[in-house]
């Protein structure tokens, strides 16, 4: 068991328990990582034994290593699968944001285009307003 900071890291021996054997394990990680994974070894290699009790303890043990390694590659090709989610997730998110953006963008014309089309309808309704008073004034009808 070695981790990434072994330099810094003073090692660890830990006694677990696996099949009714004790044995000494040395590595970097704490503790109770070490008992965590000799504790779920322990389990895959009681599995296989309670599959099939005449085995020898070198054939569970590769048998155990074989569940544990497809535990592994499972494991692996899931955290493959969920880091492309996670990637696509981003993506869909960054194109969102754009969308989003723009949408703004030209939201704020749109107010824009508006407020302006309201000040000339504004101008006209007056010049409207005042072509009526006009006529009204000469003695016409509006």
């Amino acid at each position: 068991m070695c981790g990434e900071s072994e330099a810094m890291a003073e090692k660890t021996k830990v006694d677990v328990l696996i099949d009714g054997k004790t044995f000494t394990i040395t590595g970097y990680e704490s503790d109770e990582y070490i008992q965590r994974v000799g504790l779920y070894v322990d389990r895959k290699m009681s599995d296989v034994m309670k599959s099939n009790n005449k085995l020898s303890t070198s054939t569970a043990a590769i048998l155990t290593a074989l569940n544990v390694g497809d535990d592994y590659f499972k494991s692996h090709e899931n955290e493959l699968n969920f880091k492309k989610e996670l990637m696509a997730a981003r993506i869909e998110i960054e194109r969102a944001r754009a969308e989003n953006s723009a949408l703004l963008s030209r939201n704020q014309d749109l107010i824009e285009k508006n407020n302006n089309m309201q000040i000339q309808l504004a101008k006209r309704d007056a010049e409207i307003t005042e072509v009526r008073n006009s006529i009204a004034a000469r003695g016409g009808r509006a």
